[in-house]
């Protein structure tokens, strides 16, 4: 089979792996408009869809560039017809109930990240961990799976970390303050996050907003040299790189399978060197976890999970019943984390930051076990918080000296009022998940809610609940019809319904 010169485009498709063809070629390989082909360049393979050209004279493979830059940049490629992988009868196996074993995970891994697999067939193996599920021998050969199909980073001294298991609007800003003031004492804390997958804002879309957060590996290193702490997207680190493209296809989906949840997570902590974890997961209704009981069960699994991977493991629950602090979004929530690193904010943030840095302090030896939460609460009002979020951000290249009216929000804001007089009993974390993400974000970072109201808290006809920003003002008028429909806030008087209802 001859090999083909490629010409590059630079169309915006997503993330799709395509390659165009003249009728030529596609009747010398024999594939069809819609079909899959095996694209073979430098001694490895790929996948991916065929779209015929009848246009196209010249006997030439066309790529959109971000596909081309993934695979290295060939100059030719070869083209075969695709065979069914293996993996693909893995998966098929785990639909129908069946428990893998290492070697059978670790092929479908592999593939995933050797771009074997389609979004379909990714999809399809998301969809079984949804319906079917992993017992914990699963979940420890999954992740480990994710670890060996990409690299690992030593960085030749203890390393600590926490992750949140989300579900709350307004977690991000957490570990903005968090993270600092375990650094403050010197306590390595390289931490790695996500972007946002269900939810409005990632750790590491909110601390974009501060300053960048892609590097690679001799920047991570180099980065180690300057601080005692960091935050970064693990995206561009080739660490656990399956996680990155099932978490895109997860996204489409709008699932997160509590399997490959806790690969994921897991995954890019021992990636990065992490011997010991602070798991936080939040409780409460409409969070992911509605209930102690329900909180406790996946508790026993992270630690499982963990352990049998090595690791030193501490979980906590956390209140998740309504958001954490005032702002959703990005820009928001960075503007909330800075002023309470500068010693103000709300008491939701200081107490759940502070109950986890503690935590991790504990962890370290840094503090006795039971007094973590007040010495990391001493080093945040001391101000070493701060000064060690001042490091963080010039060592990513961002500005120290921002205040948070510097931080730009969305352009295009509206109100939402109350109704009558009356007391707030209920804060709905979906619903304002999902005003904040009609709203644009995470993808527009300016964009979001900021809260003027929690449950209990007494209000008066007229009264601002909640203010919505976009950069957007489709997107605005898109979230101001969401807040319609979902009530993210309710108000009741004290007087409730008279009988009878007419006199």
């Amino acid at each position: 089979m001859p090999a083909y010169s490629v010409k590059v485009i630079d169309a915006d498709i997503g993330h799709h792996r395509i390659v165009i063809v003249p009728p030529s070629i596609a009747a010398e390989v024999g594939l069809c408009g819609g079909c899959k082909a095996r694209v073979r360049f430098d001694g490895r393979e790929t996948t991916a869809l065929v779209a015929i050209d009848p246009s196209m004279k010249e006997k030439v493979v066309t790529i959109c560039r971000w596909f081309w830059e993934e695979i290295g940049k060939p100059e030719k490629v070869d083209l075969h017809p695709h065979v069914i992988p293996q993996s693909v009868r893995y998966i098929k196996e785990k639909l129908r109930g069946k428990r893998l074993g290492y070697e059978e995970i670790y092929t479908i891994i592999k593939d995933v990240v050797d771009g074997v697999l389609t979004d379909t067939e990714i999809a399809a193996f998301i969809a079984a961990q949804e319906s079917v599920g992993m017992d914990i021998n699963e979940m420890i050969h999954l992740t480990k799976a994710m670890v060996e199909t990409g690299v690992k980073i030593d960085f030749d001294r203890p390393v600590y970390d926490m992750h949140s298991i989300g579900g709350v609007p307004g977690n991000s800003k957490v570990s903005i303050v968090a993270v600092p003031t375990v650094a403050a004492m010197e306590v390595f804390i390289p931490k790695t996050s996500s972007r946002a997958i269900t939810s409005p804002a990632g750790t590491a879309d909110t601390m974009e907003v501060f300053a960048n957060v892609e590097f690679g590996l001799d920047e991570l290193k180099e980065l180690a040299r300057k601080t005692y702490g960091f935050i970064v997207w693990g995206g561009t680190l080739n660490l656990a790189p399956a996680d990155d493209i099932l978490i895109r296809v997860e996204y489409q989906l709008m699932a997160d399978p509590l399997s490959q949840m806790i690969a994921s997570i897991l995954s890019k902590k021992i990636s990065m060197g992490v011997q010991n974890l602070l798991i936080d997961i939040p409780v409460g209704r409409e969070a992911k976890v509605e209930s102690l009981e329900k909180g406790r069960e996946l508790a026993s699994i992270f630690t499982q999970v963990g352990q049998g991977l090595g690791l030193s493991m501490r979980v906590a629950l956390t209140y998740g019943g309504q958001p954490i602090g005032y702002a959703v979004g990005p820009a928001l929530e960075a503007r909330e984390a800075l002023q309470t690193l500068l010693g103000n904010g709300p008491m939701s943030v200081r107490e759940k930051a502070t109950a986890l840095a503690g935590l991790v302090l504990e962890m370290a030896g840094v503090a006795p076990r039971g007094a973590g939460k007040a010495t990391a609460k001493e080093i945040l009002a001391s101000g070493k918080s701060y000064e060690a979020f001042r490091r963080m951000i010039e060592a990513q290249g961002g500005n120290p000296d921002i205040k948070p009216e510097d931080i730009p929000v969305g352009a295009h804001r509206a109100e939402i009022t109350a109704p009558m007089d009356g007391y707030v009993t209920g804060v709905y974390n979906r619903a304002i998940t999902l005003i904040a993400r009609a709203a644009g974000a995470p993808h527009d970072k300016g964009a979001g809610t900021l809260l003027h109201v929690k449950r209990g808290h007494k209000v008066k006809k007229g009264d601002v609940l909640l203010e919505i920003y976009s950069n957007s003002e489709t997107r605005l008028d898109e979230a101001l019809k969401v807040a319609s429909k979902v009530r993210p806030i309710t108000i009741e008087g004290m007087l409730l319904e008279t009988y009878p209802e007419e006199i």
